[in-house]
């Protein structure tokens, strides 16, 4: 082998061995930095050596935060015919290792865990799972178990799988997939709608062909949704972030909603108004960590769909100040408000670790929008406008680190 030949060689040995991971990637596009320049970089990595799979999997991340789903999953699927385990180490000494159960697909496919461990001493070994995916025939050796795949359509066979998996394993698991499954909008509903403290409307799951008798009058929707009339809440089945989400007021508006999309199924919940006595909407994510509530951020808009990034947060100082004192009083507040829905939402749905988008109705209950185990937590928001947060998230970052410390305590082995 000529001098040039092994300097390639030790130069691919080199690169093949940099894995970025969600985290970073995430927080760049966040930042608005470019990504199209490291896409390419990924692009001319993986050519150079297609047993590449990290850059192959960086780039999936890449080109799922780039807009281009399709081609992403594709990248991703590529990867893992290569390698199924990728690996985060800890920030620090490594005092914990923690291995994660994952799907292939998208950025909600699976718990995000790196962003709960960023600058801890916790590794992380992601173990993808899954058809079409190699079994892994040596999973590398750890004190806990975390079951990341999130509840989705396509994960549903993947989750009834693991529960009989996990219910043998030798070290602690945490988020059982068994309970996973029930996080379905309308399985969610049946589970939580009658707890203490809750409000949950009725979430039904209906074919296109259903939504479309609504619309010519053919099909009532009383005799669909039990516990309300129009207007009601319409959203495609395996839809996040409001896409798709629109309020229908009459069955006359169903025609030009199903022009817009193409979805097969959709789910229908009456519309709720929660706004306060100011007119204003309020949304609150937080997550329940082993049952204990934890505020990840407070959206404050004139307009009923919110989403953080679309709330006006960053553009109001007034906002800010009300999230700021909200987040501060919040165990004092909030969370001693409706320790009694929290509890009851713990017990129920049984998940160690768990998000609830939510708000608080006219009347003082909790109103659950959606609880799912894979909603994006993390500390990316900009210290200058936001300094009210770092405290916060290391009071969710550390119960989630605390949480993980007994579950390995429980199993010392």
């Amino acid at each position: 082998m000529t001098l040039n030949a092994q300097a390639r060689s030790l130069m691919t040995d080199e690169v093949q061995d940099t894995y970025t991971g969600l985290a970073p990637l995430m927080r760049k596009a966040f930042t608005g930095v470019d990504l199209k320049p490291l896409g390419a970089q990924l692009i001319e990595r993986s050519s150079a050596n297609p047993n590449d799979a990290h850059a192959l999997m960086d780039l999936a991340t890449v080109l799922l935060l780039t807009g281009h789903r399709d081609i992403a999953l594709g990248a991703q699927m590529e990867a893992l015919q290569i390698q199924q385990i990728y690996h985060i180490p800890s920030a620090r000494e490594p005092k914990l290792r923690l291995l994660a159960l994952m799907a292939a697909g998208d950025l909600m496919a699976n718990t995000p865990l790196e962003f709960l461990l960023e600058d801890s001493d916790v590794s992380l070994d992601m173990v993808y799972v899954g058809a079409g995916i190699p079994a892994v025939s040596d999973v590398p050796d750890h004190d806990v178990m975390f079951v990341a795949v999130g509840e989705s359509d396509e994960n549903h066979a993947l989750l009834k799988e693991l529960e009989v998996i996990t219910q043998e394993w030798p070290r602690p698991v945490l988020n059982s997939p068994g309970r996973i499954v029930n996080l379905a909008r309308d399985a969610a509903c049946a589970f939580l709608q009658s707890a203490p403290g809750v409000v949950m409307p009725t979430s039904i799951r209906i074919d296109r062909q259903a939504v479309e008798k609504i619309g010519n009058g053919v099909l009532a929707i009383t005799s669909l949704v039990e516990d309300g009339d129009f207007p009601v809440i319409i959203r495609p089945v395996g839809s996040h972030a409001g896409e798709g989400l629109q309020k229908i007021d009459s069955a006359a508006d169903i025609a030009a909603y199903l022009a817009t999309v193409s979805s097969a199924e959709f789910y229908i919940a009456r519309f709720v108004d929660y706004s306060s006595a100011d007119g204003l909407f309020r949304k609150y994510r937080i997550m329940l960590i082993a049952g204990r509530p934890f505020i990840c951020h407070m959206g404050i808009s004139s307009h009923w769909m919110i989403h953080y990034l679309n709330a006006g947060m960053a553009d109001s100082a007034e906002k800010r100040t009300e999230e700021a004192d909200f987040m501060t009083a919040f165990d004092e507040d909030f969370a001693s408000r409706h320790q009694q829905a929290f509890q009851a939402i713990t017990e129920r749905i049984g998940l160690d670790y768990v998000g609830i988008d939510c708000a608080e109705t006219i009347d003082g209950k909790l109103m659950i929008f959606e609880i799912d185990s894979d909603m994006i937590v993390h500390a990316m928001d900009p210290v200058e406008l936001f300094p009210y947060k770092p405290p916060q998230m290391r009071k969710l970052f550390s119960a989630f680190r605390e949480m993980l410390a007994k579950a390995a305590a429980a199993n010392p082995s």
